[in-house]
């Protein structure tokens, strides 16, 4: 159903239930050669060129990314195994952890074109899109056309964030530490499911953080630490790679509820 050179592969039953029941777009620009990027003599793409620079001196991020597990064009090799390990999880995260695996993940909210939360949105196979504005950077995700604002007007989570609604993708914050962009999120709403494609279990005490680095101009490398002491005994890290889609843009993506949902698999 994929009209991108990128073909996602679909690892469960679930997933591809899901997946059948989006509708995809066949009149967007799927491929257009934008301008200030570098290419080599053949007009192909210089992915290891320098990374670039927004017009006050920080990195820019900007551009359309898909995880290197997918397999874009141009990834670099040998890319994070997508098994994620966390560290020891506490019994009753244990337990719902085990209840999921049971039954193959069948109530897991996407499956209803829920939304993902964070980190997950950036894990699925579907590209998202960076965009820096003087105050906010903005992440467009292409599945399920969500949208996620990283403030950067100086402005700091809540010290009680009990005293904010809370949201499928959190509140997010971000600072530059030298040349990496550190964003801080938190305050999830309790419907926000797994955290990642294997199905860890989160509370609403998490808090992410996530270490953006663009390597060069076509790769990027993602740090993400899980704080979540209601449901790990410590932090843990999982890190991620990137590749920029150079000469595309994101879709539009229409999730249909699934109107059958006694033939999704479960026990």
């Amino acid at each position: 159903m994929t009209i991108r050179d990128h073909k996602a592969v679909l690892t469960t039953a679930l997933l591809s239930s899901l997946f059948a029941a989006a509708t995809p777009a066949f009149a967007q620009w799927i491929h257009y050669e934008k301008k200030n990027v570098p290419r080599l003599e053949n007009g192909k793409v210089d992915m290891t060129a320098p990374a670039p620079k927004q017009a006050d001196g920080k990195p820019d991020l900007s551009g359309v990314w898909l995880g290197d597990n997918w397999g874009p064009a141009g990834a670099r090799p040998n890319p994070p195994s997508r098994n994620v390990k966390p560290s020891k999880m506490l019994p009753a995260a244990q337990k719902e952890f085990d209840a999921r695996m049971e039954d193959h993940m069948l109530n897991d909210p996407k499956v209803r074109c829920m939304p993902n939360g964070v980190p997950h949105a950036n894990t699925e196979p579907y590209p998202f899109e960076i965009v820096h504005t003087p105050d906010k950077t903005l992440v467009l995700y292409e599945m399920y056309n969500l949208r996620r604002q990283i403030f950067t007007d100086g402005r700091t989570l809540p010290k009680n964030i009990k005293d904010f609604t809370p949201t499928w993708m959190g509140y997010s914050v971000g600072r530059w530490e030298g040349d990496e962009f550190v964003v801080d999120t938190t305050g999830f709403n309790d419907r926000v499911w797994p955290i990642d494609m294997g199905g860890h279990p989160s509370s609403d005490a998490l808090f992410v953080t996530e270490r953006f680095k663009r390597v060069d101009f076509g790769h990027m490398d993602v740090n993400v630490t899980i704080d979540d002491p209601k449901a790990y005994e410590s932090k843990w890290t999982q890190p991620y790679r990137y590749t920029l889609l150079p000469d595309t843009d994101i879709l539009e993506f229409i999730c249909e509820n699934n109107p059958s949902p006694q033939h999704m698999v479960g026990k």
